[in-house]
C-alpha cells in the first residue's frame, strides 16, 4: 500500500511548495481542502496543517474539528496551522506589534526533540505572519524561539506527535527546512521513502497497460514538457495504440513546430502534425479583446483536432498531460470550481472518448524528473511553460502574420540568449536551482548554470497598438516596442520578476533592435505577481 501524508489547505500561497517538498522526501502526499481529511483512508502516516491568510480569531477564518485526527496520526501544524491548534486548545493568538516577516533566527531549540534533530545552531528560518502565540495551551512547551518570537515551536503534552511551527520549513530561506520536514515525514511518520520516479514510471505504466487493454489512445501535444512527457509515458505502455495530435496554429515560437515535431521523431512517437495556422490567423484578423483571441483559439482547435481524431475511428481513449497543480488550481478549498483549468473541464461530448490522464498527481518537477527517468532530451524536459494560445495573447493589439513574424524574431534571440548566458551559484540560489531538479555539478561549493535554467518562464510581448520614435542612421523611426518578461516561481500562483545582469539585457536589447525589423525599443517589464500575472492578456 502507497503511503501517504495528508496536507490540509487552509489557503496559504505556499501549500502546493509544502507537497513539493514532501515529495522531494520521496514520499507522496495528497493535499486536500482543511475539512475534506480522508477519514477512511488506511495509506495515511501523518497530517500536515497549512498557513492562511485569516487570522484565527476572524469570523471567516477555516476552522475544522481534530477530534477524529489528533492522536490518531502525527500532526505538525504551519504558521496559521500552529496558532489555529493553539487557539483550538486554549492558548492565545493575538496581533504582532508589527508584522513578523523575513529571515529569523532560531536562538534556541530542543536539541533533543525529534522535530529538530541534527540541526545547527542559530538556524535561519522565514517568519510570514500577523499574529502571533503568545500562551501555549496548558501542557504544551515552547521548543524553539527567536528574538522576536518566543513560541516560534511547540509540541504538545507528554510526548505527543503534535508540533506547531510559526515559521516556514517549506521556502528556501529557511536553511534547514527540509530537515525539519524530513525529520516529521520520515523519522516520526515513517515513511518508506519509496515514491520516485522510477517507481512512478514502472507503477503508472502498469497501471495504463490495465486501464486501457489494447485500446486506441489519442493524445494532444501541445510541445510542452507535460503532454511530451504523457506521451513518452504513454508510448512505453502501449506502443504503437498510442496516437498523438499536434496541432500548429500559427502561434507558436519560431520554428517550434518543425522542431519539435523533429524531436517526437527521435523519440519513436506516432504523431500526427497539423498545419491549420491559415485557419487560425484568418479568424483572429481584427481581434483585439484578450479574452474574444482565447475563445476563438480554443474553439478553432477543438474543431482542427476533433476532425483529425475522427479519423482515428477506433479509439477510445483521450490522453491529457493534466498534472497536479491544474486539479489544485481548479478547486478552492471549500471545494468549489473556481477556475476551470484548460485540462480541467470535461470532454467535447461528440468525441465519446474517456478519459487517460497518467500525470494527475505530479507537480511540474516531478514531471520533469519522470522525463529524465524515461530518458528524454533535457531540452524538452526544462522547457518554460508556454500559454496555451501561443503569441496571440503576447501581441497586444489584432494579430497579423507580420506581427507573429515580428514578435518570433525577437523570442528567438531573447530565448536563445537566455540558454547561453552561463553564471556561477553558491549558497542558498544554488540549493534552490538543485532543489528543482536542474542538472548541475557542484564544484568547491559552486554550480554554473544558464540564465533559462534558473528562471520559471520567459517571453516576450509586442506592444503592436503602440509605436515609438527612434533614430537610425539618420532618419526617424516609428516602430513597434517589445517588452521582455521573465520570472521566478515555484508553482506559477505567485512569481517575482528576475533580476537579470545588466550587461545581459543590454546585449539582448541591441541585438532585438538590430536584427529585428520593426522594433526599436526594448523594455524589461519589472512586475510581479500578485498584483501583476505572468502573461499580459
Amino acid at each position: 500500500m502507497q503511503q501517504k501524508i495528508i496536507i490540509l489547505d487552509f489557503g496559504s500561497q505556499t501549500t502546493q511548495l509544502i507537497g513539493r517538498r514532501v515529495r522531494e522526501l520521496d514520499t507522496f502526499c495528497e493535499i486536500l481542502p482543511y475539512n475534506k481529511f480522508p477519514h477512511d483512508d488506511p495509506s495515511v502516516i501523518g497530517v500536515i496543517l497549512s498557513g492562511s491568510p485569516f487570522s484565527v480569531y476572524d469570523e471567516t477564518a477555516f476552522k475544522v474539528d481534530l477530534t477524529h485526527i489528533r492522536g490518531k496520526y502525527p500532526i505538525l501544524g504551519i504558521c496559521y496551522g500552529a496558532q489555529y491548534m493553539s487557539y483550538l486548545y486554549g492558548g492565545n493568538v493575538e496581533p504582532a506589534g508589527s508584522r513578523e516577516y523575513g529571515r529569523q533566527n532560531l536562538t534556541s531549540f530542543e536539541h533533543d526533540n525529534p522535530l529538530f534533530k541534527g540541526f545547527s545552531e542559530n538556524s535561519q528560518v522565514w517568519m510570514s505572519h500577523g499574529d502571533t502565540i503568545t500562551a501555549l495551551p496548558e501542557g504544551f512547551r515552547e521548543i524553539a524561539s527567536t528574538p522576536t518570537v518566543k513560541n516560534a515551536a511547540y509540541q504538545a503534552p507528554n510526548g505527543e506527535k503534535l508540533w506547531g511551527v510559526q515559521f516556514h520549513p517549506e521556502v528556501f530561506h529557511s536553511v534547514q527546512g527540509s530537515l525539519l520536514l524530513k525529520n516529521f515525514v520520515v523519522d516520526i511518520c515513517g515513511s518508506r521513502q519509496d515514491w520516485s520516479a522510477a517507481s512512478f514510471v514502472d507503477t503508472t505504466v502498469a497501471e495504463i497497460k490495465k486501464q486501457v487493454g489494447t485500446d486506441r489512445v489519442i493524445l494532444g501535444l501541445s510541445g510542452g514538457v507535460d503532454s511530451s512527457v504523457c506521451a513518452v509515458l504513454l508510448n512505453r505502455a502501449i506502443g504503437k495504440n498510442l496516437t498523438c495530435i499536434f496541432v500548429d496554429h500559427g502561434m507558436l515560437r519560431k520554428n517550434e513546430f518543425q522542431d519539435v515535431m523533429r524531436d517526437y521523431e527521435v523519440l519513436g512517437l506516432n504523431v500526427i502534425g497539423v498545419n491549420a495556422s491559415d485557419k487560425f490567423l484568418i479568424d483572429l484578423a481584427g481581434v483585439t479583446d484578450p479574452e474574444e483571441k482565447r475563445k476563438i483559439i480554443g474553439r478553432d482547435f477543438i474543431e482542427v483536432f476533433n476532425a483529425e481524431a475522427k479519423k482515428i475511428t477506433d479509439a477510445k481513449w483521450l490522453a491529457q498531460g493534466t498534472i497536479y497543480p491544474d486539479r489544485i488550481e481548479s478547486l478552492n478549498i471549500t471545494g468549489k470550481v473556481i477556475k476551470s483549468h484548460h485540462n480541467v473541464g470535461g470532454l467535447p461530448e461528440e468525441m465519446r472518448l474517456s478519459l487517460c490522464e497518467p500525470l494527475k498527481w505530479l507537480f511540474k518537477d516531478e514531471v520533469r524528473r519522470v522525463g529524465r527517468q524515461l530518458g528524454m532530451p533535457e531540452h524538452l524536459i526544462t522547457r518554460h511553460p508556454f500559454p496555451g494560445p501561443g503569441l496571440a495573447v503576447r501581441i497586444l493589439g489584432d494579430i497579423t502574420r507580420e506581427k507573429v513574424r515580428i514578435l518570433q524574431d525577437a523570442d528567438d534571440i531573447y530565448i536563445r540568449s537566455l540558454r547561453e548566458y552561463k553564471m556561477k551559484l553558491k549558497g542558498e540560489e544554488a540549493r534552490r536551482i538543485l532543489a528543482a531538479g536542474v542538472p548541475a555539478d557542484m564544484k568547491d561549493g559552486e554550480i554554473e548554470v544558464s540564465l533559462y535554467d534558473q528562471i520559471w518562464q520567459a517571453g516576450t510581448i509586442l506592444l503592436s497598438s503602440v509605436r515609438s520614435v527612434g533614430v537610425m542612421g539618420d532618419e526617424r523611426t516609428y516602430e513597434h516596442p517589445v517588452a521582455l518578461r521573465a520570472v521566478t516561481s515555484t508553482d506559477a500562483m505567485t512569481a517575482d520578476w528576475a533580476h537579470l545582469p545588466y550587461d545581459f539585457m543590454a546585449k539582448v536589447s541591441t541585438e532585438i533592435i538590430n536584427k529585428v525589423k520593426g522594433v526599436n525599443r526594448v523594455c524589461y517589464d519589472i512586475s510581479s505577481k500578485p498584483p501583476s500575472t505572468i502573461e499580459w492578456e
